[in-house]
């Protein structure tokens, strides 16, 4: 084998597409499967132990403890597994997948860990096989791959999974529409002919492209010190209380130092005519981050571009599209939102 988890493998990559491609778009066609909403993970085991290694090649073994019995109990030979850890929460037929709970599963006490690995358990959806019994499948085309793969996990049962595939571009498209209702997060369209290309951006990622009225509540400013790193946005909820929804950033130099002079009308003073400094709630993952703003008079609307909301918030950083001068802020809520259609992450899951 030319990796183990001593010597880890970079995970090939997707790039950013628009639309679901036709699959005649690529030499020997495409295969398409669900985008998951969690954390990439390639799985390495030996016939004994298994490991567990990040997108970034760093070691998650110790956080899943359940993911290691279950896969050191169900795959019979060695191998290594590309895939995703994901958080099933919800009743049965009402599924859906949690990244807030996947994301609390990274914790430095072990007595944290081993609770959640109760209350919280894992699964981990498998999408391509790169090794077995000690060798390398690299260049082997992705359809070969993936029978492969169908083979090794025939009799794969929770939490280890199979992800869903299809050839059909028409099912695709709807899969695009209906699995966002479970949870994930779009589609993965991936060239059959393909070898796997560590590192490189060889398939395609469709995810939802959304745009929101949302009211502009304050910035940060930019890491260099110089000009609005990032814009905080907010929505007002059915009481009329406004909410903090997430960001907006990705400006260039010459931008966030026009932000600054754009925005000073907008800057909430105190009593001495100086700028109010606001602080942000702390999390965990913003320990030892500077999380102070400039809170800004919510009158201005900013049209963003989103993907999607993880319950109250964007999840993910909004992209800056236009100002929005007709807007009232007062109209800027929750409603507007495009919701997903509830669909049951059992129907998603082999």
């Amino acid at each position: 084998m030319d990796f183990d988890a001593e010597n880890p493998i970079v995970p090939m990559l997707a790039k950013a597409v628009d639309a679901i491609p036709e699959p005649d778009s690529v030499p020997g066609g495409l295969s398409y499967e669900p985008k998951w909403d969690g954390f990439r993970a390639i799985v390495y085991f030996d016939g004994h132990d298994v490991r567990i290694g990040s997108r970034g090649s760093k070691m998650l073994t110790r956080y899943f403890p359940e993911l290691i019995v279950t896969l050191a109990d169900q795959l019979k030979e060695p191998c290594v597994l590309d895939g995703e850890i994901v958080v099933r929460v919800g009743t049965e037929r009402h599924e859906h997948l949690d990244w807030e709970a996947l994301s609390q599963r990274i914790h430095p006490a072990e007595s944290r860990i081993a609770k959640l690995s109760v209350e919280t358990p894992a699964a981990f959806v498998a999408f391509d096989l790169l090794a077995r019994n000690g060798d390398s499948l690299l260049s082997e085309p992705f359809e070969a791959r993936r029978t492969a793969l169908e083979t090794m996990l025939a009799d794969a049962v929770a939490p280890l999974h199979l992800t869903q595939v299809t050839r059909d571009v028409a099912l695709a498209r709807r899969w695009l529409d209906e699995f966002e209702g479970a949870g994930l997060d779009g589609v993965v369209s991936k060239p059959l002919a393909a070898a796997y290309a560590p590192g490189k951006r060889v398939m395609f990622k469709t995810k939802h492209a959304r745009t929101a009225d949302v009211v502009l509540v304050g910035y940060r400013v930019h890491k260099s010190g110089q000009g609005v790193g990032s814009l905080l946005l907010g929505l007002y909820d059915s009481n009329g209380e406004l909410q903090n929804v997430g960001g907006a950033s990705a400006f260039t130099d010459a931008r966030r130092l026009e932000l600054i002079d754009e925005l000073a009308p907008l800057v909430v003073t105190g009593a001495d005519g100086q700028a109010v400094t606001g602080e942000r709630e702390r999390t965990r993952f913003s320990a030892g981050r500077d999380t102070s703003f400039v809170p800004l008079e919510p009158t201005r609307v900013v049209e963003v571009r989103y993907d999607q909301m993880e319950g109250m918030r964007f999840r993910h950083s909004a992209q800056f599209f236009r100002w929005r001068p007709d807007r009232d802020a007062s109209s800027c809520t929750f409603e507007q939102l495009d919701r997903p259609v509830a669909y049951d992450l059992g129907d998603v899951l082999l």
